[in-house]
């Protein structure tokens, strides 16, 4: 044999080799087999779990976004309410302070007119009985008190003709 080749060993050898394929074919490569198919399953399962978190990350970040966009609509619109409704009581009370002023403003004046009415006619009276005093001091026969105030109604009536008629006390 000219290549240097021991056959007995080659074939030894050979056959060792195969015996040795077969054991761990049959006992060592189905359990290494296994064990690479699940974590190859482990793996796949795990990236899946990762790409529904990221997945279920964006929807709610999506609906978290729509639920501040609503919110702030709904502030905008309660602050436009709030503004409007502001507005309306301003107008309110003004037109209710413009009423009561109004009303005030009447009323002093009504009371106004009817002190000056009443300061007038007083003063009227004052005069006629202080007319009527000097008068009948001044003659000396008396004239009943209501003989007295006609005449001096009249009097007042003929000289003071832009105040109204004066009325008989």
């Amino acid at each position: 044999m000219g290549l240097g080749l021991d056959l007995p060993a080659f074939i030894g050898q050979l056959v060792s080799f195969v015996i040795l394929v077969l054991v761990l074919r049959r006992f060592g490569y189905a359990p290494i087999r296994r064990i690479l198919d699940e974590r190859a399953a482990r793996i796949r399962a795990s990236i899946e779990e990762a790409e529904d978190s990221r997945r279920e990350s964006e929807r709610i970040r999506a609906e978290a976004e729509l639920e501040l966009q609503r919110a702030r609509q709904e502030a905008h619109s309660i602050v436009a309410e709030a503004g409007r409704t502001r507005d309306r009581f301003l107008k309110e009370a003004r037109t209710e302070a413009e009423r009561e002023s109004a009303t005030i403003v009447a009323e002093a004046r009504a009371r106004i007119e009817e002190e000056r009415r009443a300061m007038i006619e007083d003063l009227r009276r004052r005069f006629v009985d202080g007319a009527l005093s000097a008068a009948e001091s001044i003659i000396s026969r008396h004239l009943n008190l209501d003989d007295h105030r006609k005449l001096i109604v009249q009097a007042l009536d003929e000289h003071l003709p832009g105040e109204g008629k004066a009325e008989n006390p």
